[in-house]
């Protein structure tokens, strides 16, 4: 039975490797384009709750922006109570660079996340100014000088709706470091970069879409098409909602890995990246209970049966069960290098993956309970008991 699943788990990360989109690549980054004659007019939308500790550190870089043609930041304070607002006018004094607009939408009616919701407020004002491109960013988020005008220059004249970075994650306390890359190689492995981009029929390349949510420029004409943000309004993972319903509209979406543009949040224990990965972790299993015992079967088979298998190989279960679940580990810790390499750390962090991987398994299963208790996923005080649910202060 354990040289079985042994084998079983050696197959998968041998599909993985090479039937997946090759998601543990890490060079997938913005495409090169060339710059426009003249350069389209954009409105940076960025929604916050109560992020005075980060906006020092990335507001400026928004306000800072080299960017050739028309651009103006519109920060929508979502009812923050820690003077988020205030310090926001306070830094664009002292920048002095992108005009900034800073205003309140109130709470959210039913059926709203607070965030989407300060987003469409952000639009709202947007439309205003006739942009042909929106720059939907997250409040701790800071951008190189070149971050707007090189996204734009990648959308292209007809070519992509949507253009989105990973931000690079804050790596430096110990946890971080376990489980940061991991976040990401697990995202690209269940979304492959490469497949989103596509159009071409390949399996996966025409359905596969996603975003990620720090850094996603918007063409003006295919969020109108779409309905964005109305047609994913109680959306909890509204990155990923937002691509998919570009992408059904017809529209192309292109996701890949950020050089300048990163994330100021700190994670520096377990508890708070814990919060961060079970707030919205059943979520994206559509809060569906098969769904989470088949999430929890195969991370089991993929992650931990091959070092279990190793041990209960030297143990005396023989070379049948430890070859097959030392060549899986092997397979596994070799995908993980590149994204290790990407966030600066040591390659023999890699064999660790299975109990990275054993964290989040408890933490979605975490994420569930919490959902099934009412409280569901939960962010900046808000909770979201279900889908279409009020939110409930908290």
């Amino acid at each position: 039975m354990a040289s079985a699943a042994a084998v079983l788990s050696l197959a998968v990360w041998l599909w993985l490797l090479l039937g997946q989109g090759f998601f543990w690549r890490t060079d997938v980054r913005l495409p090169e384009e060339e710059e426009p004659a003249e350069w389209p007019p954009v409105c940076v939308v960025v929604p916050a709750r109560d992020e005075a500790g980060v906006l020092p550190a990335s507001l400026p870089s928004l306000l800072a922006q080299e960017y050739p043609g028309r651009a103006e930041v519109f920060l929508v304070d979502d009812g923050s109570t820690d003077g988020t607002g205030e310090l926001a006018r306070e830094l664009a004094r002292r920048a002095n660079g992108l005009p900034l607009t800073v205003s309140s939408p109130g709470e959210p009616p039913p059926g709203w996340t607070g965030k989407l919701w300060a987003v469409r407020h952000g639009i709202a004002l947007a439309r205003a100014r006739e942009p042909a491109f929106l720059l939907l960013t997250d409040a701790d988020i800071a951008h190189a000088p070149d971050s707007l005008r090189r996204l734009v220059a990648a959308a292209g004249p007809g070519g992509f709706d949507v253009v989105s970075q990973m931000a690079r994650l804050r790596v430096e306390s110990t946890w971080e470091r376990l489980v940061v890359p991991a976040f990401v190689y697990f995202f690209a492995q269940l979304y492959p970069f490469r497949w989103i981009a596509g159009r071409d029929g390949r399996a996966g390349a025409t359905r596969t879409a996603a975003a990620a949510g720090g850094c996603v420029l918007l063409r003006t004409r295919a969020a109108e098409r779409a309905r964005i943000p109305d047609s994913i309004r109680d959306a909890v993972i509204d990155d990923v909602a937002l691509a998919r319903a570009v992408k059904a509209g017809g529209g192309r979406v292109w996701l890949g890995l950020a050089d300048g543009v990163d994330s100021v949040r700190p994670y520096p224990r377990l508890g708070d990246l814990w919060r961060m990965v079970s707030r919205s972790a059943y979520a994206q299993l559509r809060h569906s209970p098969l769904l989470l015992v088949g999430t929890v079967l195969g991370l089991t088979l993929v992650y931990l049966v091959p070092p279990a298998a190793v041990v209960a190989g030297a143990a005396g279960g023989g070379a049948a069960t430890a070859v097959p679940g030392g060549a899986a580990w092997l397979v596994m810790a070799a995908t993980y290098v590149p994204m290790l390499r990407y966030y600066g750390q040591p390659w023999w962090l890699a064999p660790l993956l299975p109990f990275t991987a054993l964290l989040y398994l408890l933490m979605t299963v975490d994420s569930a309970v919490l959902h099934h208790r009412g409280r569901g996923a939960a962010w900046k005080g808000r909770t979201y008991a279900r889908p279409g649910a009020l939110p409930e202060e908290g």
